[in-house]
């Protein structure tokens, strides 16, 4: 058994909430500039000139690239030969969450009893966190801060077996088509296939932690994402949904086996601050 130090991944979880609000990754910029140099739309170009613009300035300056810091959604790898010594996983990593929103003066917007008082939790902790038992004897942390406008497009339709592909692709054509500006377009869609209705849910927004445009591995699955991202494009909502020919950065679909009966299909959108970091401990 290999021991991890929970002061590590409290450390480790401050550090990633702080960079993903400040610094796009490098696939994400390049989607971006690739959109500049595809939209025929002079406002649409306009518009990417300034998310850009922005992405320089926050990384410049150490500011967050929105106002909208999200929820703290974590994913966590952890191999089944390591021991977390000194604390709990779980208190490690809210602790890390409250450190980071608080050291980084990153807006806390997680709220207690939100169907009624909804008092806000001063440091955006607890997180949102989901686990995985992996091979090996690392921990594997990502942080994910989703901001609540892309968040609030997701959409579960439960389709019929015999809707088909067609089904899946015009159920994502017009989850998009309806959160027109809501989720600030160009976004990242991600789409689960199968499982259960909570299982395509997480499908779904795990997808968007692959590299951007980085296609599926099954070619079946691939043609799909082409196809959406075509038929989306299509829709003219445009950057900011200002109009032009780039609504989405791309389509990331991920499916898993699904019940005879059923045909589940999720969408989870990602705006142009399509953010995520990751360590590996």
């Amino acid at each position: 058994m290999r021991e991890i130090k929970a002061t590590d991944v409290k450390d480790t979880a401050s550090r990633l909430f702080q960079e993903a609000c400040v610094h796009l990754s490098e696939d994400v910029l390049s989607a971006l500039k690739k959109a500049r140099e595809e939209e025929e739309s002079p406002i649409g170009r306009d518009v990417l000139d300034r998310i850009l613009e922005n992405s320089d300035i926050s990384a410049r300056d150490g500011i967050p690239l929105c106002q909208d810091t999200g929820s703290s959604v974590v994913f966590l790898e952890l191999g089944q030969e390591a021991y977390i010594v000194g604390g709990d996983l779980y208190t490690a990593i809210n602790e890390g969450v409250a450190q980071g929103y608080t050291e980084g003066y990153l807006r806390k917007s997680l709220l207690n009893q939100p169907f009624s008082a909804r008092v806000n939790t001063k440091d955006n902790s607890p997180a949102i966190i989901y686990t995985d038992i992996v091979p090996g004897d690392k921990l594997r942390i990502i942080a994910m801060p989703k901001g609540g406008g892309a968040e609030n497009m997701a959409r579960l339709g439960m389709l019929t077996p015999a809707s088909g592909r067609q089904g899946v692709l015009e159920f994502v054509v017009r989850s998009v088509d309806e959160a027109g500006s809501n989720p600030c377009p160009p976004v990242v869609v991600g789409v689960g296939v199968g499982g259960t209705a909570e299982r395509t849910m997480m499908l779904a927004k795990k997808s968007l932690l692959r590299t951007v445009g980085e296609p599926n591995p099954d070619p079946e699955v691939a043609d799909l994402e082409r196809e959406i991202l075509e038929r989306v494009n299509k829709l003219g909502i445009g950057a900011m949904g200002y109009g032009g020919k780039i609504t989405a950065l791309a389509v990331h679909v991920e499916t898993f086996p699904a019940h005879v009966a059923s045909l589940p299909v999720a969408v989870n959108l990602q705006c142009h601050s399509a953010r995520h970091k990751e360590a590996v401990l």
